[in-house]
């Protein structure tokens, strides 16, 4: 019994040190196959990647597919650099072949206007020039859109004084407000935040350039920055007509129009660049509102990378 029990023993021994060294010869092999697949990937991310082994085995075959993936991935992004050079081609050609065209009808329709005409002729010179202006601003939104989305050119934020965002707006709306008697106020801050100035600006302008659009003559418009510990928010508020519950969310697509103000002028593609801008830049925007009792517009942009 002795003997048999020594046996069995030394059985069992020896089937946990075969168990063992094939666990042990199994698992350097699975890392050795990790390492190598490792480095396989790293030359497919260096540009360098070329196939090594050729024979039947699984680690030949990954290798095999991980070839024909990037042959098909250089070829695809191949065609999209393409597709990308010939959208960029055809946005420059639209904003260059309408712009002279363009800049004539209102050069013309300025001149008429100069001129001895009668009311209705003055009239129709009115129309076609306001028409003019308005064409001339949808193709310059697209084209900057089309741009944006496309990427042919980048928004690139860096730490901006918020006042001089604010003064530059100013600026640009004030003829506005002048000629249609909408006060602007605009609370001053030493807050810093990270906007490309150019953009934003355009963003910002957007939102007041419809706060007074649909603000009552003798309304007002103010603007202020609150700052956080993340974000600053820039709040553009009126005493307009509002915006209806239900319209809410679909004010920054495109094209977008209420029909409470169809018979102002507007495309609907302002609010939607302005979106787009202060998304590539890692800030958003948001509006509360009440019909009939004015909107606020509140921009968030970023205070640290």
């Amino acid at each position: 019994m002795n003997t048999l029990n020594y046996i069995c023993i030394g059985i069992v021994v020896i089937s946990v040190v075969a168990a063992a060294v094939t666990v042990l010869l199994y698992r350097q092999k699975v890392r050795k196959t990790v390492e190598k697949i490792s480095m396989m990937l790293d030359k497919a991310i260096d540009g360098r990647f070329e196939e090594s082994v050729f024979d039947e085995s699984a680690l030949s075959s990954v290798e095999s597919k991980l070839a024909r993936f990037l042959s098909i991935s250089t070829s695809s992004s191949k065609n999209l650099q393409a597709e990308k050079d010939k959208i960029k081609r055809l946005i420059s050609d639209i904003a260059h072949q309408t712009k002279t065209p363009i800049t004539n009808i209102l050069l013309y329709s300025q001149l008429l206007s100069e001129q001895e005409l009668t009311k209705d002729c003055a009239e129709l010179v009115q129309a076609l020039s306001s028409q003019a202006e308005k064409l001339n601003f949808l193709i310059s939104a697209l084209v900057k859109l089309s741009r944006l989305e496309t990427g042919i050119i980048t928004v690139s934020p860096k730490k901006e004084p918020v006042q001089k965002l604010l003064d530059e707006v100013r600026e640009q709306i004030m003829p506005k407000t002048d000629a249609k008697g909408v006060s602007l106020t605009i609370e001053n801050t030493d807050v810093n935040a990270y906007l490309d100035l150019k953009w934003t600006t355009e963003a910002v302008y957007n939102i007041v350039d419809n706060a007074v659009k649909y603000t009552e003559r003798g309304g007002s418009v103010r603007i202020k920055v609150i700052p956080y510990e993340m974000f600053c928010r820039i709040d553009i508020t009126d005493d307009g007509i509002g915006i209806a519950e239900h319209e809410q969310s679909k004010i920054f697509t495109r094209f977008y129009r209420s029909p409470a103000v169809s018979n102002q002028e507007g495309v609907g593609i302002g609010l939607f660049l302005a979106r787009e801008i202060l998304a590539a830049e890692g800030g958003y925007i948001k509006v509360s509102s009440t019909l009939g009792s004015g909107s606020t517009f509140s921009v968030f942009l970023p205070m640290v990378k």
